[in-house]
């Protein structure tokens, strides 16, 4: 068995790594960039290497800086987890060229299916059932408008090097196949430094379902059944399970075969998924990943197997634990909590997580997360906070468990998608299995609502939270903030802001509480809740003070309101009418628009790269371009202006 194993990546992944090492009397070794120095992986390693700047393109993907950590710690072997170096084939080889184990598959084997546009041969000449598409190597434009022409709108431009939804535009129009070419390309080279692109048929109601695949050293292979991974956003996943739901005994069959199959014939060893789409009775393959996956933990869950230790098993030269895979107990289902607003298209989000409560691990819910509470959700990586994966007898039971643990989070300090996830696993669609990739799109009115207004009780939390007394109570009496007089009771006037609109609140002490515009009570509890008791009914509220913005988390959402000083002067606030800013930090990659020109109402004026996601920043409204404060490839921070606009005429 390896002695000491050195894991090339970060966050829950790498955790995840470190605790099975540790379980097998496997020294870890992280690496960690500047942005990580305090991460949990850091923490958690027996040692810790630093390897560059806060940029992947600085740390996580230097290769002469991870080799030489693995030398200075005497590691054996390199676990690339997933993302960053883990499909990279140059990667494998500068592993074995430095005499150390690469834990995953041969080179040869990751380039066969790291390229879509080769596997798809390969695949076509192993006889699986491919997409009808065209995976040339002509990417001149006219090469790739004839052939979307050939193959028939609605068509699909997918990244040739890329997974993760990076690279991939779905087309209905041929008038628009230039300009979404044009952006497939560029998220592409941004994101896998290759601009090379495949087209497919675009299915109108596809199921992702996947196969999980190992394969040791002397030539076993075999499948550990499949997963359903169909609700996605942004052609990302966000919700995975195992084993994938109503697929008829004989096509699962099929694709347990298709899959081992795929891999036997590119000679695979570890670790491997074989995706599929599939549409009714019949399955294409679309693409295998050469490592192991974010939702691995679902698979874990009904075959009680470590994938990890499997990998680390196989990587030592030893065979497959078992000949065959165990029948599949129960049910699993896995969420992706991430920091993004699902009422702003999931525009990832970034800052520090003020208050993070998860529910306890049990034996029938997992939680895997790289982050705790104080930590910071930056612009360089991926903004998965954790994922929370449940386990039930059934697939009902598996919901209903994932569902109460969803209902036990509790976030603030960052936007989250925890409120979309809530929604989703209790949607009676789901619930039904009604699966395909267009879900989220599809029920987007009951998944992503429109951002509706603070109901009275989040305007009670927050005016409360400014009536009460600090959780250290203050000494001085002309501290005290219950409105209190020499003669008579004193009213309070608590104005909240959401957005533009103002909540004015004239609130009297009246016994235990206040009365007027609202009838309320209540204390401080432990953990930032507030016991909040409005109109005779007592509720539990998580609430976040931090500055002036009061956020407050509910069941039905989370508002953030500010508390303005009744007495300021107006106007000091107030933002210029038409300046666009950047919502994040990141990357301008095209600025679409000069100093004069005229705009209309949602054109997209330029686009920034942030957290691995392309941001439009469209026009409000009609108006001229009176400045513009920054050019492609400028780096821009939160806030930072990018378009000023004036009214025409």
């Amino acid at each position: 068995m390896i002695r000491t194993l050195l894991i090339a990546n970060r966050g829950e992944i790498a955790c995840r790594i470190i605790r099975t090492a540790r379980r097998l009397g496997i020294r870890s070794v992280a690496v960690f960039s500047e942005a990580d120095a305090g991460a949990q992986h850091v923490l958690l390693a027996d040692e810790a290497h630093p390897i560059g700047g806060p940029r992947a393109a600085d740390s996580y993907l230097r290769t002469d800086r991870i080799l030489a950590a693995a030398k200075a710690s005497g590691a054996e072997a390199i676990h690339p987890g997933y993302g960053f170096l883990s499909e990279n084939a140059d990667f494998a080889e500068a592993c074995a060229g430095a005499g150390m184990i690469f834990v995953g598959p041969p080179p040869a084997a990751i380039r066969a299916m790291g390229s879509k546009a080769e596997s798809k041969r390969l695949m076509e000449l192993a006889g699986v059932p491919i997409v009808p598409g065209y995976h040339g190597e002509a990417q001149d434009e006219a090469t790739l408008v004839a052939a979307a022409a050939r193959i028939g709108f609605p068509i699909l431009i997918k990244a040739s090097a890329g997974g993760g939804g990076k690279g991939m535009r779905p087309v209905l129009r041929a008038e628009e196949f230039v300009a979404q070419l044009a952006g497939a390309r560029r998220e592409s080279k941004a994101a896998f430094g290759d601009d090379r692109v495949l087209l497919e048929r675009y299915l109108q109601k596809p199921r992702h379902v996947e196969v999980q695949v190992f394969a040791d050293t002397q030539g076993n292979t075999i499948h550990l059944h499949t997963r359903d991974c169909s609700v996605q956003r942004r052609h990302q996943k966000v919700l995975e399970e195992a084993p994938a739901p109503d697929l008829p005994p004989a096509l699962r069959a099929r694709l347990h075969e298709a899959a081992t199959a795929a891999a036997k014939a590119v000679g695979y060893v570890s670790a491997g998924t074989v995706e599929f789409i599939v549409e009714g009775d019949d399955a294409f393959f679309m693409e295998m990943n050469t490592r192991l996956q974010v939702e691995h933990p679902v698979t874990e869950m009904v075959t009680g197997l470590d994938l990890v230790e499997w990998q680390l098993r196989i990587a030592a030269g030893e065979p497959l634990p078992l000949p065959e895979a165990p029948a599949p107990r129960g049910h699993s289902v896995e969420v992706r909590l991430y920091a993004e607003d699902p009422a702003e298209d999931f525009r990832p989000s970034t800052g520090p997580l003020r208050q993070f409560h998860l529910p306890a691990p049990a034996a029938d819910l997992r939680i895997e997360s790289g982050v705790v509470q104080g930590d910071a959700i930056t612009p360089f990586y991926d903004p998965m906070i954790a994922k929370l994966v449940a386990w039930g007898p059934d697939r009902p039971a598996a919901l209903a468990r994932l569902g109460a643990a969803l209902a036990e989070c509790r976030i603030a300090g960052i936007a989250s998608n925890l409120g979309f996830l809530g929604r989703l696993v209790g949607h009676p669609a789901m619930l039904a299995a009604e699966l395909d990739t267009g879900f989220a799109l599809r029920h987007a009115a009951v998944l992503q609502p429109p951002r509706a207004a603070a109901p009275p009780l989040a305007l009670a939390a927050a005016a409360l939270e400014a009536l009460l007394p600090p959780e250290a109570a203050p000494e001085n009496p002309w501290d005290r903030r219950d409105g209190w007089r020499l003669q008579g009771a004193g009213s309070r006037l608590v104005v909240l802001a959401e957005g533009e609109a103002l909540h004015r609140l004239r609130l009297v002490p009246a016994g235990a509480g206040w009365t007027g515009d609202l009838e309320l009570a209540g204390r401080r509890l432990a953990d930032g809740i507030l016991q909040v008791v409005l109109e005779g009914v007592a509720h539990r509220v998580p609430v976040l003070r931090d500055g002036s913005a009061v956020q407050v988390s509910l069941p039905s959402g989370a508002w953030t309101l500010r508390l303005v000083d009744p007495h300021a002067p107006v106007g000091g606030e107030v933002a210029a009418q038409g300046r666009l800013a950047a919502p994040i930090p990141g990357r301008v990659v095209q600025m679409l628009v000069a100093v004069g020109e005229a705009v209309s109402r949602g054109q997209v004026l330029a686009v920034l790269e942030a957290m691995k996601t392309e941001l439009r920043i469209t026009a409000p409204a009609d108006g001229v371009v009176a400045h513009v404060g920054c050019a492609a490839g400028d780096s821009v921070e939160e806030g930072a202006e990018l378009i000023t606009l004036v009214a025409a005429g």
